[in-house]
């Protein structure tokens, strides 16, 4: 696992195992803000305004989404409920040299860095809400809750097709309130039919830098 300095100065890692990198290299920061954090969180709540909100992530990685969400909600007063699914997780080593934390107040940053293992064990509680990393294949994950908005983060589908089949889509998204938001960094044929077929409407947005359009649906 290789840290690599992103565009905007924010830093991601490459997986030399199936040679694919952890964000976008135009800039990690960046596309997370985009996509997950302005086209999926800030994009919801200018819908229906909540003083509490729930994210179920999937591909947790280097929980930059969580720590940027977890900010932007701290400095709004808003409860978080943010549980992500990592079959893989990092070790906590790895995740200071990647060095998030410095994008975001050190109340939320330092707070995640000390608890990180633990979120893996059982929910934690933080200064922003709650936090829950399920360390299982996603097509495993099991909750009695639904969310608000999904943030999907998965590797590319070159690299990791099963993530993007309808099998797991299915999965992943009935988890997923009535209203509720869908986004990820992606947008193919096959990931729209999905979509559709689940009775999603489709809305085609601005991708991050380097990408021309991103995915976000609204489950009807």
């Amino acid at each position: 696992m290789n840290v690599i300095q992103t565009e905007d100065g924010s830093s991601t890692l490459f997986n030399s195992e199936i040679g694919e990198h952890y964000h976008s290299t135009h800039g990690a920061l960046q596309e997370s803000r985009h996509v997950f954090l302005n086209s999926g969180l800030e994009f919801y709540l200018n819908k229906q305004a909540q003083q509490a909100i729930s994210i179920l992530e999937v591909g947790f990685g280097t929980g930059l989404n969580y720590l940027i969400s977890a900010d932007y909600c701290f400095h709004n007063d808003i409860t978080l409920n943010y549980t992500g699914i990592e079959r893989y997780p990092l070790n906590k080593e790895i995740l200071i040299e990647v060095d998030n934390i410095k994008h975001i107040s050190p109340t939320i940053g330092n707070e995640f860095l000390a608890h990180y293992e633990a979120a893996m064990q059982s929910q934690i509680t933080t200064k922003a809400g709650k936090l829950l990393i399920n360390v299982c294949d996603v097509i495993n994950y099991k909750s009695n809750n639904k969310v608000d908005i999904i943030y999907f983060d998965a590797f590319a589908a070159a690299h990791q097709p099963e993530m993007w089949s309808q099998e797991t889509l299915t999965h992943v998204c009935s988890y997923l309130k009535t209203g509720g938001v869908f986004v990820t960094y992606a947008i193919t044929g096959n990931l729209k039919r999905i979509m559709k077929s689940m009775g999603f409407s489709i809305e085609k947005a601005p991708g991050a830098s380097g990408k021309r359009e991103m995915l976000r649906a609204i489950k009807q």
